[in-house]
């Protein structure tokens, strides 16, 4: 069976996406159903971008864990190396698009079956086989998820990978403050190539410049640090360079999943091309893909029914050189 060339390692779980906007979770009338979480949806978004993805974790053996196999699937993600829990229960996540536009989340996971990936499911042959690995920072919060975690990136690093790291950072999954700083920062002198949003830059360095925030979280073994700003588009920061790019003015509807098509965004242009990280204009046109892409997410509900395909936002690029 043919391996993937991007995996993405976490957690899978089911949105429950309230039915209208502008109430919070309290006042929603109804939710509609939609496969979520970062990791597995960055690995959806690579697939629509013609790129090779598997995804790596656990979901419960019921009928939502067989519901996000089945639409990362048909989405065309290699699921083999899924892990199925009869002891949990695949995650719900109850979201809600308050009137300010930021969004209302409950979880569902006490425990979920995505806490319970252990190192001994991990299949270290698939990690072996791939260019590069992304994970993101839920999985770092419990035990025995947490093991798993580190090891599968110890397999990676020890295999030559590039290793994409995205904290993703959810405060009401966390117990405190303090245990998610540690735990988000313990991960990072691992990632070659880190996105964060200013929300997380604030949080983890108590900085809004980007550039400085950038500075210090930078790590020797870091080839790339990108600061995403939302609408505004995103800084980066290599060993030899710096650069802002403005984002892509589009009719928002929702913003789930699109730093998460930023990232597949990302992880398409940094796919076989290691002088990327030398080469200022070509980390600018990456960039640039990766904000289309984030864009593109956001004119649409739900995350991976918004994720746009490789032709979606070529013919965009293409409009927006035309004006």
């Amino acid at each position: 069976m043919a391996m993937p060339d991007v995996i993405a390692l976490g957690e899978a779980l089911i949105d429950f996406v309230s039915s209208i906007s502008g109430v919070t979770l309290i006042d929603a009338p109804s939710f509609m159903k939609a496969a979520g979480g970062a990791p597995a949806n960055v690995a959806v978004g690579l697939a629509k971008l013609g790129v090779s993805s598997g995804f790596m974790g656990k979901v419960g053996d019921d009928a939502f864990g067989h519901f996000l196999s089945k639409t990362m699937e048909e989405a065309g993600v290699d699921v083999q190396a899924m892990r199925y829990s009869t002891e949990a229960r695949t995650t719900l996540a109850f979201v809600s698009l308050q009137e300010d536009g930021e969004r209302d989340f409950m979880f569902y996971r006490h425990p979920s079956a995505d806490m319970l990936y252990q190192a001994d499911e991990v299949d270290e042959t698939y990690i072996r086989s791939a260019s590069i690995i992304h994970f993101g920072s839920i999985s770092l919060i419990d035990e025995p998820s947490r093991s798993a975690t580190h090891f599968s990136l110890e397999i990676a690093a020890e295999a030559g990978l590039l290793i994409s790291y995205d904290p993703n950072l959810r405060m009401n999954l966390w117990p405190d403050e303090a245990t998610a700083k540690s735990r988000i920062l313990s991960a990072w002198p691992l990632a070659h190539v880190i996105k964060i949003s200013d929300e997380e830059l604030g949080f983890l360095t108590a900085q809004q410049d980007p550039l400085k925030g950038g500075e210090a979280l930078w790590h020797e073994g870091l080839k790339a640090l990108i600061i995403t700003h939302g609408s505004a588009g995103c800084t980066f920061l290599t060993p030899t360079f710096t650069g802002t790019l403005p984002g892509f003015v589009v009719k928002s509807m929702d913003t789930t999943g699109a730093g998460d098509g930023f990232v597949a965004g990302l992880l398409k242009g940094m796919l076989g091309d290691s002088g990327v990280f030398n080469n200022k204009e070509a980390m600018r046109r990456i960039c640039e893909y990766a904000n289309a892409v984030g864009a593109l997410t956001t004119t649409q509900r739900g995350a991976i029914p918004a994720l746009p395909s490789a032709k979606t936002v070529q013919e965009f690029l293409r409009e927006r050189d035309e004006i």
